[in-house]
């Protein structure tokens, strides 16, 4: 079987579904826009790959102009892999930017993955987007969503099937283990997260929380664990600093994907509080679960999809300090819930959301198109 994946070759999910998938005997070219580091897909004889090296996110807004150009170079290159891979499926990761060009070379049969923001934020853009975003559906002969929220977003936009297709967890790599680094001491009660530093995720509204938590109880070794880089980075810096929580407050920066589940394994209570829809399923929770982290979540989006309520994780609504302090305050004084919501947690993902699962679900939709054409 051959299959043409056009994809973020940056993207830790567009390495784990091109790495297994290849592990799966599948041939499969890549083909991405920007760049990837070298040696992300090392020892993959079933993969060709080919990108157009641009820098950056330049192909997030199909509606500007500088994107258009983007279209103009990149469309002939993929006609042309087209003609000498002769893929049995195209398969397409993002449906407001690489759905498009799968849409455009017109070949079939086309899947079409949808993730987030290209159908909670891009259709509602414009007159233009919202077509071009329907144009993208009807091109596709199956369209995947990876939580059930957001299936129904997309059926504003289409009558067709959606098939949902988690993100998958390897449980090799997420499952606990103890501290690696030495930022923490035995005592220490860790409050963390593992998320890009952008409005949508609601950092901010953690961090208020810790400051509640950490004031009411001024006698425990509690810390705050921040990993990940992005756009607020400074204004959060900023944020702890006036809160006058520096001295218990650690920001680590950006983090190789390989590295994430050592940071996941430093927290012992883990919140992913984010306060936009377009957080379609919550991979970040499913992993610390993984690692038997008890998560508290959110009601946005597909975050309440990623827990089991009072079994796996607390959920809180966005926003809400108060509730997000109250929730940490209980996992901090309650060791028997944090342990019983974070085994609960891997029980759960090891039964829904392992990644060897979900690749098999993949191959299987891929086989249906190759038994009937």
């Amino acid at each position: 079987m051959k299959i043409l994946i056009l994809a973020d070759p940056a993207s830790p999910h567009t390495i784990k579904w091109v790495t297994n998938l290849s592990k799966k005997n599948i041939e499969i070219f890549l083909f991405g826009l920007t760049g990837y580091k070298t040696g992300t897909y090392s020892n993959l004889p079933n993969l060709k790959i080919q990108t157009l090296g641009m820098k950056g996110k330049v192909f997030t807004k199909p509606d500007g102009a500088l994107s258009k150009i983007n279209y103009l170079k990149a469309l002939p290159v993929i006609k042309k892999i087209i003609r000498e891979f002769n893929p049995d499926i195209l398969h397409a990761h993002y449906a407001s930017s690489y759905g498009l060009l799968g849409a455009l070379s017109r070949f079939h049969p086309f899947v079409l993955s949808i993730y987030g923001s290209d159908v909670y934020t891009f259709p509602s853009k414009n007159i233009f987007t919202k077509k071009l975003f329907k144009f993208n559906l009807r091109a596709a002969d199956k369209i995947l969503s990876t939580s059930n929220i957001m299936a129904e977003e997309i059926t504003k936009y289409t009558k067709k099937q959606v098939e949902i297709t988690p993100f998958g967890i390897d449980l090799n790599i997420f499952h606990p283990a103890v501290r690696e680094e030495n930022l923490f001491s035995e005592n220490d009660i860790v409050v963390g997260t593992v998320k890009s530093l952008e409005d949508k995720y609601g950092i901010e509204y953690l961090i208020k929380a810790f400051k509640l938590v950490k004031d009411r109880h001024t006698e425990t070794s509690l810390k705050l664990l921040i990993t990940g880089k992005g756009t607020k980075e400074r204004e959060l810096k900023e944020l702890v600093a006036e809160l006058r929580i520096g001295d218990v407050t650690t920001f680590t920066g950006f983090v190789d994907y390989d590295n994430v589940h050592k940071y996941q394994n430093m927290i012992d209570i883990a919140v992913f509080i984010s306060t936009e829809d377009s957080e379609s399923f919550g991979v970040s929770v499913l992993e610390a679960s993984a690692c038997a982290k008890p998560v508290i979540v959110s009601d946005a989006g597909g975050l309440p999809e990623a827990v089991e309520k009072n079994i796996t994780g607390l959920i809180v609504k966005k926003k809400n300090i108060m509730q997000t302090a109250d929730a940490i305050e209980e996992l901090l004084f309650n060791n028997e819930l944090r342990l019983r919501l974070g085994e609960n947690g891997r029980k759960r993902v090891s039964k829904k959301y392992n990644l060897e699962d979900n690749v098999l679900q993949m191959l299987g939709i891929y086989n249906d198109f190759i038994k009937h054409p």
